[in-house]
């Protein structure tokens, strides 16, 4: 694939592969989403848990390949042929039942399959199986929560010599999570790219960071509108200003506006929280409102929140793209008519937030 520009890490959840589906397609010719496939059931999966494999085929495993295949499919409908990344970290240790969804994201699509230095040896080797037949090689995402030493180098040598791939087929993703303060990420950024970026010549490398906070199950029954600092984008510049020349392009990549650990919570039926976030990109930061999902009054503070990011100085103009359409149109609304919901919120957030970034990033401006 051409190497992009920007790399969002995205849910694959129906919002964010509709937002990726309706971008402009000059936006979506410049970026490779990481999808990461969200868990069917039971509790938030830990960053970097290991899923150990799981070879008896039973009813769970059934319900998991019922659930996942259409979810698939529709993935590979919404990507149309482009290029991108997916990890099944928390489907993987049920083998058997992802089976048949990741040999159609290996066959059926431009995707290419993730794995990483943390997981089972005979997961890693599945994953290099279905690379290799792909023809299209693997991406290799490395946690970056704590400062890299040398046993982690060790680690990914012992993945790069497993997976029988030339680094010409291998990309490396540095996954340095959730970012709360970028000195002290820009820190650890700048040791992985030093000490696992320049282990071998990557076909890709991506530094990725989240930035938009979790404030979707903070307590409080009422609504409120914030900004946040894109430490995200601060701690990308830091990276770049650190090592100017370091001899690979290092690749933009962030969480959109989604918090760095939303992939790992599960499949949510409805009706879902009471509460959703609205949400607005600007330069240094995101305006962030939390909308009730129902309740009489949920029209009138929707509303609201929509007229407070049209009227902020960091709002480019219902122009600009077709989330800001929806957001200048919802706030001059009246009615319930077009004021979406949760599901809609997280969708008009992805759009406006891929086509900020990679407009600036064209123009050679920081994401």
């Amino acid at each position: 694939m051409v190497e992009p520009i920007y790399v969002p890490v995205l849910s694959a959840r129906r919002d964010a592969w509709n937002a990726y589906a309706e971008l402009d397609v000059r936006v979506r010719r410049r970026i490779a989403p990481l999808w990461t496939l969200v868990p069917h059931t039971g509790r938030e999966r830990p960053r970097g848990g290991r899923a150990a494999p799981a070879h008896d085929p039973d009813i769970a495993q059934i319900a998991l390949d019922r659930w996942l295949t259409p979810r698939t499919d529709q993935l590979i409908e919404a990507m149309d042929g482009m290029p991108g990344w997916v990890d099944p970290v928390h489907v993987e240790g049920s083998i058997h039942a992802a089976a048949l969804s990741l040999w159609r994201l290996t066959t059926c699509s431009a995707l290419r399959l993730v794995t990483g230095p943390e997981r089972d040896p005979a997961l890693q080797r599945c994953a290099a199986d279905l690379a290799f037949l792909s023809g299209r090689g693997i991406g290799i995402r490395v946690l970056v929560d704590t400062p890299p030493d040398e046993p982690q180098r060790t680690e990914l040598l012992t993945l790069v010599d497993r997976l029988c791939l030339p680094p010409s087929r291998m990309d490396l993703i540095l996954d340095i999570g959730a970012v709360a303060a970028a000195a002290e990420a820009s820190k650890r950024a700048i040791a992985a790219l030093d000490l696992l970026g320049a282990l071998v010549p990557w076909r890709t490398l991506v530094l990725t960071s989240g930035a938009f906070p979790r404030l979707y199950d903070s307590p409080g029954a009422e609504s409120f509108s914030y900004v946040a600092p894109r430490h995200d984008r601060q701690l990308y510049g830091a990276v770049r200003a650190a090592r100017p020349a370091f001899p690979r392009t290092l690749v933009y990549g962030d969480y959109s506006t989604e918090h760095a650990f939303s992939a790992n919570i599960p499949h949510v039926r409805a009706p879902g929280p009471p509460w959703g976030l609205m949400r607005y990109t600007a330069p240094d930061g995101f305006l962030i409102g939390r909308v009730p999902t129902r309740g009489n009054d949920r029209v009138d503070r929707v509303r609201a929140t929509a007229h407070w990011i049209t009227e902020s100085e960091a709002f480019r103009g219902p122009e600009y793209s077709d989330a800001e359409r929806w957001l200048s149109e919802c706030a001059r609304g009246a009615g319930s008519k077009g004021s979406g919901n949760a599901e809609t919120w997280i969708k008009v957030g992805h759009v406006q937030h891929m086509s900020f970034v990679v407009r600036r990033l064209v123009r050679g401006d920081r994401p």
